[in-house]
């Protein structure tokens, strides 16, 4: 792993931005590296189809920390359509690691995408700030 990218691990690993939870999300939706222990939930506000706001918690290695860290920089003003078709080929090359190596800790750098898709597709709790209850 380039030095460059290890620094960016590190500091958004011991940093991480948008760390905490929303009051009440229209998304929410954990998931669990059994490999490793790793947990992360992602917390998303939507409001007209947009992600208006996000939030991480959890706990887990640096690359999984730094994973969501970086994911959720991204997803604030994207589109939920953006957002469900976002590859976990963009979410590796912002945080450095090729496809190819080491695959536990493929699945620890994918963690936070997997509970993204998964609370966007429905298995999580969805709510639309613009639905009617």
């Amino acid at each position: 792993m380039d030095d460059m990218y290890r620094e960016q691990i590190l500091e958004h690993s011991k940093h991480p931005h948008n760390f905490g939870t929303l009051e009440a999300p229209s998304v929410s939706r954990e998931e669990f590296n059994p490999l490793c222990g790793d947990r992360v939930r992602l917390d998303l506000q939507i409001a007209d189809g947009v992600i208006t706001d996000v939030r991480f918690s959890g706990r887990g290695c640096a690359i999984s920390q730094a994973s969501a860290s970086l994911l959720t920089d991204e997803l604030r003003g994207m589109t939920v359509e953006a957002a469900k078709v976002y590859r976990k080929e963009d979410l590796l090359e912002l945080i450095g690691i090729p496809l190819a190596k080491n695959p536990v800790r493929l699945k620890c750098a994918l963690l936070s995408l997997k509970a993204l898709k998964a609370g966007l597709y429905g298995v999580g709790h969805i709510h639309d700030d613009d639905e009617e209850e």
